[in-house]
């Protein structure tokens, strides 16, 4: 939460050497894990045909819908920028927030690259104090965590209510997912009108960041540079407090990335002419998407996310649907990871031009 400046590091963003020798041993693993997974327990070759046979117009409204979805994500970024006076193009916040999609794919914990991205470009784009620029950051991701948990409960009360059996295990993860959720929005929600609170917290971080540098840092200039963001991020937070109104169209937003997501999931089961129930791939998407933040070290969660979103598909389809299951995982990670990586990629490209690197 520091002013950016020419000098400053950008170690959060990947270098290519250096990123590469990190990533694709990590990505190996991934994808051993994955097919030791589908080994088991999912016919590979039956799989393959399932495949192939993949109808192309559907797919291809997935992917229209998937940039959709990142549309409605920019969106819901930037009418939390404006009432904070954040005055950026919605294309600049766009490609900020694709660079963002680009960087989680390297860090083992989603929001923590997404995040320190998006608030490091927008904070040297706009000119404006980092810590009105992270409360915009905080804002839109604490909106998502909850527009999850709220989809998450309600779609679970909705299968209660129609006595759909979920399974035990299933039940379980649900329960384990919203208190997950709920525990972090809480400590968030603290830091936010806990002034004191948040400035223990970042002062003990700077203390941490001082003694592991060895002296190199200086001890007096962090604290000055935190205070002035923390007064900074506060203020903004209280605003955002003050005028809920000026949250409506980020929510509004938020809902509909969420809803556009889940599609997504619905068009690629359509690919394969398997019709899912809304209900049921929102549950897989939220839950997924939830331990998705679970800092696995593995690039993009791949060789996590996998087997997670092939197990509840079939908890939920049943055992005679392990297949499409898997074949539709596999196409639905293929357009979140794959497919975004270098559409990011060249929203980075466009971003060095503009001599924000």
């Amino acid at each position: 939460m520091f002013e950016p400046d020419a000098s400053e590091s950008t170690e959060w963003l990947p270098g290519k050497s250096k990123t590469l020798r990190r990533t694709v041993p990590l990505l190996l693993v991934g994808l051993v894990i994955f097919v030791a997974y589908l080994h088991f327990f999912v016919d590979i070759p039956e799989m393959i045909v399932t495949i192939q046979q993949i109808d192309i117009f559907y797919y291809s409204l997935a992917i229209a819908v998937l940039l959709l979805n990142m549309l409605a994500y920019s969106l819901t970024w930037q009418y939390i920028l404006r009432p904070l006076s954040i005055k950026v193009s919605f294309m600049k916040t766009m490609m900020i927030t694709w660079v963002g999609a680009f960087v989680e794919f390297f860090v083992p914990s989603e929001s923590i690259g997404e995040d320190v991205s998006k608030s490091y470009l927008m904070a040297k784009e706009s000119g404006e104090n980092t810590g009105k620029v992270v409360a915009s950051v905080l804002g839109q991701r604490i909106i998502s965590m909850v527009v999850t948990l709220i989809v998450l409960i309600v779609c679970s009360l909705s299968l209660l209510s129609s006595q759909y059996t979920i399974p035990s295990s299933v039940s379980i993860l649900m329960a384990l997912v919203s208190v997950g959720t709920a525990i972090p929005l809480i400590f968030i929600f603290l830091l936010c009108i806990k002034e004191q609170l948040s400035h223990r917290l970042i002062d003990l971080l700077i203390r941490f960041c001082v003694f592991i540098s060895r002296g190199r840092l200086n001890l007096e200039n962090l604290r000055a540079k935190a205070k002035n963001a923390l007064e900074s991020f506060h203020q903004s937070i209280r605003f955002l407090g003050k005028n809920p109104r000026s949250l409506v169209q980020p929510l509004f937003f938020a809902l509909a990335s969420y809803f556009l997501s889940v599609l997504v999931s619905y068009f690629v089961f359509a690919s394969l002419g398997y019709t899912v129930s809304f209900v049921l791939l929102t549950i897989v998407y939220s839950l997924s998407r939830s331990l998705q933040s679970i800092p696995t070290m593995l690039p993009g969660e791949v060789g996590f996310i996998e087997p997670v979103m092939t197990s509840l598909y079939i908890a939920l389809l049943g055992p005679q649907a392990a297949t499409v299951s898997a074949a539709a995982t596999i196409l639905t990670r293929v357009l979140w990871v794959w497919l975004r990586l270098p559409l990011g990629f060249i929203a980075l490209q466009w971003i060095r031009r503009r001599g924000l690197l």
